[in-house]
């Protein structure tokens, strides 16, 4: 591991849904500026392990401290406030709003014109589009404007669930790019990814989990190139 500071540690962490246990026992660190991918066959907890870092796990123990604070008690709304940033699966965006109301709405943002501002010039195709309906953009652009709502909180912390699932194959290498472009903006990015061999490509480190636990662990490339971990996790392509 590197020497730098951690953004996120989590510790013994377990949880679920009424009473069925999905995470049993998860620990993992991320470091600033570092990004880290969460792979792992569907049903692993991948998921659920983000929604338990943005607090929409209805039941969980154990630690979640961002920036050195345990935020597990901290509810969902004003988990933000500790730096934290959010891109779901699904129902990411506003679809009846226009683009710059999508960033308008986002909460708590001082000087919010000019952090619109310092939005569209991160992403010159919001800024050309600013005034079209969210509904009306294609799902690469949608896919920025989510980022960009997540980025308008100057959040240390990126959870990003399945960046890519909803992509045409086209757009898959624009969303790993735009991704690895955010430990330049200061932000620690945890990525939750089908596509694990492209997303650990740009990571710094990967934990593998399996019956919600993690299975495996390390820097990307050498998970990359570790044939148990090609053969039982990442599959052969994508």
């Amino acid at each position: 591991m590197s020497d730098a500071k951690p953004v996120l540690e989590i510790r013994n962490l377990r949880g679920g849904y009424g009473e069925v246990d999905i995470l049993n026992g998860i620990d993992l660190v991320l470091r600033e500026k570092e990004i880290l991918t969460v792979a792992g066959t569907n049903g692993a907890g991948k998921s659920t392990l983000a929604k338990a870092i943005v607090g929409l796990l209805p039941r969980v123990t154990g630690e979640i401290r961002v920036d050195g604070q345990d935020i597990l008690a901290v509810p969902t709304y004003r988990r933000m406030a500790h730096g934290i940033g959010y891109v779901p699966q699904v129902s990411n965006v506003f679809a009846a709003l226009s683009i710059t109301e999508n960033l308008q709405v986002v909460a708590g943002v001082p000087d919010r014109k000019r952090r619109i501002e310092e939005m569209f010039a991160l992403f010159p195709l919001l800024g050309e589009r600013r005034r079209a309906r969210a509904g009306s953009l294609s799902g690469g652009e949608r896919q920025q404007l989510a980022f960009a709502r997540a980025l308008m909180s100057r959040p240390t912390l990126m959870v990003l669930d399945e960046p890519t699932a909803a992509l045409a194959p086209a757009k898959v290498a624009e969303a790993f790019a735009l991704i690895a472009r955010l430990p330049s903006l200061g932000v620690s990015t945890l990525i939750v990814e089908q596509r694990a061999r492209q997303s650990l490509a740009i990571s710094d480190w990967g934990s593998i989990l399996d019956g919600g636990k993690v299975a495996l662990e390390g820097a990307a490339d050498v998970l990359l190139a570790d044939p148990r971990a090609a053969a039982l996790y990442l599959g052969q392509a994508g």
